[in-house]
């Protein structure tokens, strides 16, 4: 026997240059050579939104330089805010390959409950948004119900939620149509005018390259401990160092005006906190699973229809915050809440930002980019003094764009074996 396992080892030669070409792939260089094969193979991740989000910049910025003024980028994100945390929701049900129809009339319904309850009703406004984002949940759970239980596809369930939620918000409103928020108070000015003091915008804008810089040294150690090649130390300290850079420059050149919103803030909270969900939790690998196949998800013992449930709750509550937030945004609540492009841009956002319409693939970044991009359409757009017939043109061929670029991307995995 121990001649057979002689003769069948690697001689000590191979295993050197195994070695060698793994120190060597794990390196700076290594690191780039292994982007540029994903990115041939398919896996495009965010580069296709970032690259748009340049190009869509540079145009406006071209015609328009009040565009990248710092008081104009601060608006920007104001208005990134409530629309993007209802995207966040959508990127829930689009990674398990689904979708909901009636986020739009969630949020304007959760943002007529909290006049309701907090103006008409005297409830302490906490309790009222409270209420509001517990609605979402049963309204998501809802149509959880619909689907795992008696089939029914999310697009009709969902679409029949649209009309009956709508129904709902203008029976709340009643006659008058509308509520308005007491100006002055804690939730308009947080959706109008707190932005973060100036030293603690920066410290959080390091927030990110220390765990960018953690969470790669203990990569790093575990995969040393199993004798599996990891990444060099040297390229994760650059990544979190460029990361830490950009950030700053942009916490600077945005205190020129106002600085940070807060509500900005909650949102990027929020993106964090769905990406860590996603990406580091069983949960978050459930989803993923789910939404590439479904059935070899429950052969390996996935609960599936608790991870729809859960995508169709997360979803709902997050489109009530959104309208919360967009509330406090416009000091009122009105039968106009939610409806018009609300729903579409929130879906927009997601497929723009990155996240499969085939579901399993897409991160909670998504939302984030995606959002960046639409609103930068609308803002240049109104800088120019263009009709909103341009936006919905512009923004409709920058949504097929998305979509063609995430088919071609899924062929060219499958082709390369990494669908």
């Amino acid at each position: 026997m121990t001649g057979n396992v002689k003769d069948n080892a690697f001689p000590a030669t191979m295993l050197d240059r195994s070695d060698e070409r793994l120190k060597h792939e794990a390196g700076i260089g290594g690191a780039v050579r292994a982007f540029i094969d994903r990115v041939r193979s398919g896996d495009l991740g965010s580069l296709p939104v970032v690259v748009g989000l340049a190009l869509i910049w540079t145009v406006f910025a071209s015609l328009n330089p009040i565009f990248l003024s710092s008081n104009n980028l601060v608006n920007l994100l104001f208005d990134c805010s409530t629309v993007g945390v209802i995207a966040l929701g959508i990127v829930c049900v689009l990674m398990v390959g689904e979708i909901d129809l009636s986020v739009g009339s969630i949020s304007g319904f959760a943002s007529a409950i909290v006049g309701t309850l907090w103006v008409n009703q005297g409830w302490p406004v906490v309790l009222a948004i409270l209420a509001a984002v517990a609605v979402g949940g049963l309204i998501g759970s809802l149509y959880a119900l619909l689907y795992n239980r008696l089939g029914m596809p999310s697009f009709v369930a969902t679409l029949s939620g649209l009309l009956a939620v709508l129904g709902m918000q203008l029976y709340i409103l009643g006659s008058t149509g509308s509520i308005n928020l007491p100006y002055g108070s804690a939730m308009v000015n947080f959706g109008q005018m707190l932005v973060m003091p100036r030293l603690l915008a920066h410290i959080l804008a390091v927030v990110p390259g220390v765990v960018m810089l953690w969470t790669g040294v203990r990569t790093i150690s575990r995969r040393r401990e199993a004798n599996l090649s990891a990444p060099s130390l040297g390229s994760i300290v650059l990544r979190a160092a460029a990361t830490t850079l950009v950030l700053e420059i942009i916490v600077l050149y945005l205190n020129q005006d106002r600085g940070i919103p807060w509500m900005f803030g909650l949102f990027v909270g929020l993106v964090m906190l769905m990406n860590y969900a996603l990406t580091r939790t069983q949960w978050g690998r459930s989803m993923t699973a789910v939404g590439g196949n479904r059935e070899a998800a429950r052969r390996a013992g996935i609960n599936v229809r608790r991870i729809y449930a859960s995508a169709f709750v997360l979803c709902s509550m997050l489109a009530a915050l959104g309208g919360v937030l967009s509330a406090s945004r416009l000091a009122s609540a009105s039968q106009q809440a939610g409806t018009g492009d609300v729903n579409l841009n929130a879906i927009a956002a997601a497929v723009i930002g990155g996240t499969s319409l085939f579901g399993g693939r897409g991160n909670a970044y998504s939302a984030l980019l995606g959002i960046i991009v639409i609103q930068s359409i609308a803002n240049g757009l109104t800088l120019l003094d263009l009709s909103s017939s341009l936006r919905y043109m512009i923004t409709g061929g920058v949504l097929a764009i998305a979509v063609i670029v995430d088919s071609l991307a899924r062929r060219s995995r499958v082709s390369h074996g990494r669908a």
